[in-house]
């Protein structure tokens, strides 16, 4: 079949993704800047083209039939071309604009990629930069799409993408306990591994990454953290932060996120003694999409400041940092 006798447009392979977005045709009408009856003729006529149903009429919503999903599948893959072929042609610009997508898990993406970017926007302030956080799940799944650049991840890529994707060792991250001010062990500087016990604890839910880490270190180190008085699970880290300072229990965090709340003194880091708790953090790239200008620089100039340094060059680069 030649290009010119292709039974379907751009512009209808835009529709169908909103539409499966949306979850509605009204809704993707509306996000689309356009009518729902032109919507629903833009479909018609693809349908009539295809000689196939791509949604169910019969109910009272329109689902989208086996047929639907896979040309959403297909359609997705021709979108994400097109958008990487306007990076490729944005970057002949030298970096006169064009945009750069990063990736990053929950507590790496809210703590640490903020900063990053803002000192990567000082230097290349026409680089549109856009920054998705998400679980590592769907931040492997977004790069092996092309849906984005490269990402900094805490957690592990899912087993199915881990010969498709270039995964890195970056930087280590340390997960340390923090009580409230007014914690009787807040005037120690460690306690010993049994006191745990005695802790009543807010943690975050246990399936996630930094959970999961968490026991494993604990229980190589004689620790069994079901044993713990876990008081209440919460999804988020400032939420869990916010517990604590308010009293209600202890907590392990990545110490990239208490920053402030240690220079302001109202959350009390506490060593544990003999026991150190780091996980690996991990770029990730498809070697198989196209590289950016903006994405090489990015990496080249700013990941590289955290990447696995000594101590001293790490602590330089985090003070040029808060100091921009």
């Amino acid at each position: 079949m030649k290009v010119e006798e292709l039974p379907f447009t751009l512009e209808q392979l835009r529709i169908i993704k909103a539409i499966a977005t949306e979850g509605s045709f009204k809704k993707a009408a509306e996000s689309l800047y356009m009518t729902q009856p032109a919507i629903s003729l833009q479909i018609q006529t693809l349908e009539r083209k295809l000689n196939i149903a791509l949604f169910d009429r019969s109910g009272r919503r329109a689902l989208m039939t086996e047929a639907g999903h896979l040309f959403l599948r297909y359609g997705d893959c021709v979108l994400a071309l097109c958008e990487e072929t306007c990076h490729a042609l944005e970057d002949l610009r030298n970096l006169q604009g064009g945009t750069l997508v990063i990736g990053a898990s929950q507590t790496t993406g809210t703590y640490l990629m903020p900063r990053l970017i803002g000192l990567f926007r000082q230097r290349y302030p026409q680089v549109t930069v856009k920054l998705h956080v998400h679980s590592t799940r769907r931040i492997s799944w977004n790069i092996a799409n092309g849906q984005v650049d490269l990402a900094v991840i805490g957690g592990e890529v899912p087993h199915e993408l881990q010969e498709s994707l270039t995964i890195t060792p970056y930087a280590e991250d340390e997960l340390v306990l923090i009580l409230p001010k007014s914690h009787p062990f807040a005037k120690l500087d460690s306690i010993q591994k049994e006191d745990l016990y005695r802790l009543k604890f807010i943690a975050l839910d246990a399936q996630s990454a930094i959970r999961k880490v968490i026991d494993k270190v604990l229980a190589q180190n004689g620790i069994d953290s079901n044993l713990f008085r876990v008081e209440m699970e919460l999804n988020s880290i400032e939420s869990i932060k916010n517990a604590v300072q308010s009293g209600l229990g202890a907590a392990f965090v990545s110490v990239s996120a208490i920053a402030k709340e240690l220079e302001l003194g109202i959350l009390h880091w506490c060593r544990i003694e003999n026991i150190t708790i780091k996980r690996m953090l991990s770029i990730i790239t498809n070697p198989n999409r196209y590289h950016s200008q903006a994405a090489r620089i990015f990496s080249e100039e700013i990941l590289t400041m955290f990447s696995l340094q000594s101590p001293e060059v790490k602590k330089k680069a985090l003070s040029v940092i808060q100091n921009t």
